[in-house]
């Protein structure tokens, strides 16, 4: 007898136990040791449904590693540090980071390198990636896991892909909005009965019509707090790269990627990348809480103009045929044109006491 899919299993799992909370569905798609998105499939690249900037170039994570070299600078070249990166993807970043990185040598000799990531597959890829790096990496499960010491730590679309909670404004206030069965038996929305506290509701947001949806983010809030909380006591700095909002606002974000196209949330459990928008505003004061300092976030395409993407651009493109140039060019637009990722995308600088993050302000 065949195995139940995915979508099989989660409607049976609601029609034993009741509906399910977006955040439990996000979960079990993405993350399901037989089916998740994310343990089964290579998401990134041609071959999967999105590709991430590190791939469109490899000048976005030479910047980033440029503003890394900056903050150990700024830590005083510290003896000892934990390089990290958060979901690293297929490991294009980190490469291309320790490119930049090889140009200070202290740096290299200072730095222990972990990778956070669960899916056995995509660490089998980055372990690829990496091979011949200067650095080899440790895996790691959780943040909690990083050794000890001062950090330097990088998370470009990480947060994006972690679980929310979904609220929706009813005559009897805001409730969550949960997954159940229609009577056909198809997966569907529907409001539950949990409550949001009336406190939790910004004040501009309380007076909101029916009908529309708060989206709130805990996971991502806890591990925020959790490395706020490790550079406040450690020292050290980090950068979050996400597409999302600088202020708490309504909306429903949550979206489905299915070979490269957008589909509906409910359609290809475990197929489909799910992802919703990140809350900056919630991200930063959670670091915040955690002992650190956070700030002010600023657009990608502002963040990579100011660590220097035309001047890198025009370097990598000296000497190269009119095709690469316009290739080189094509990448920077794509990166950084508010119409692409310029604006979509926000970076987020959290740091310890005293640290400066190049290009960032020093004061939030």
């Amino acid at each position: 007898m065949p195995a139940l899919s995915l979508k099989d299993r989660i409607k049976a799992r609601i029609s034993a136990e009741g509906p399910l909370s977006v955040a439990e569905y996000m979960s079990i798609c993405l993350g399901d040791p037989e089916a998740g998105y994310y343990t089964t499939r290579e998401p990134f690249g041609a071959s999967g449904d999105f590709i991430t900037a590190p791939e469109v170039s490899q000048m976005f994570g030479e910047l980033i590693g440029a503003s890394c070299l900056a903050a150990y600078e700024a830590m005083g070249a510290s003896e000892r540090f934990q390089l990290v990166e958060l979901g690293p993807g297929r490991g294009t970043l980190m490469a291309d980071l320790l490119r930049v990185a090889a140009l200070r040598p202290a740096f290299l000799k200072a730095a222990s390198l972990s990778l956070v990531e669960t899916s056995p597959r995509l660490r089998e890829i980055q372990q690829e990636t990496l091979a011949g790096a200067p650095l080899e990496p440790d895996f790691r499960t959780t943040v909690a896991d990083i050794p000890d010491g001062p950090l330097i730590l990088v998370a470009n679309e990480f947060f994006d892909a972690l679980p929310i909670h979904q609220f929706v404004k009813t005559g009897d206030g805001w409730r969550e909005r949960r997954i159940g069965l229609s009577e056909d038996g198809s997966l569907i929305f529907g409001a539950g009965t949990a409550r949001l506290s009336d406190d939790a509701i910004p004040a501009r947001i309380a007076g909101s019509a029916e009908g529309t949806i708060l989206e709130t983010q805990p996971a991502a809030n806890a591990i925020a707090e959790a490395i706020g909380a490790r550079i406040a006591e450690h020292g050290g700095a980090a950068i979050f790269i996400d597409y999302g909002y600088l202020k708490t606002a309504p909306g429903d974000t949550l979206q489905a990627l299915y070979r490269h196209q957008f589909d509906d949330v409910l359609a290809h459990p475990g197929e489909a990348d799910l992802t919703a928008h990140v809350n900056f505003d919630a991200l930063a004061a959670a670091a915040v809480r955690g002992g650190a300092t956070a700030l002010p976030p600023m657009s990608q395409g502002d963040f990579l103009l100011k660590s220097g993407l035309l001047e890198r651009a025009g370097a990598l493109g000296a000497g190269k045929s009119r095709e690469e140039q316009e290739a080189i060019h094509d990448a920077v637009e794509r990166l950084a044109a508010p119409a692409k990722m310029g604006d979509l995308f926000k970076v987020l600088a959290v740091t310890g006491a005293g640290i400066s993050f190049p290009p960032f302000d020093s004061a939030p």
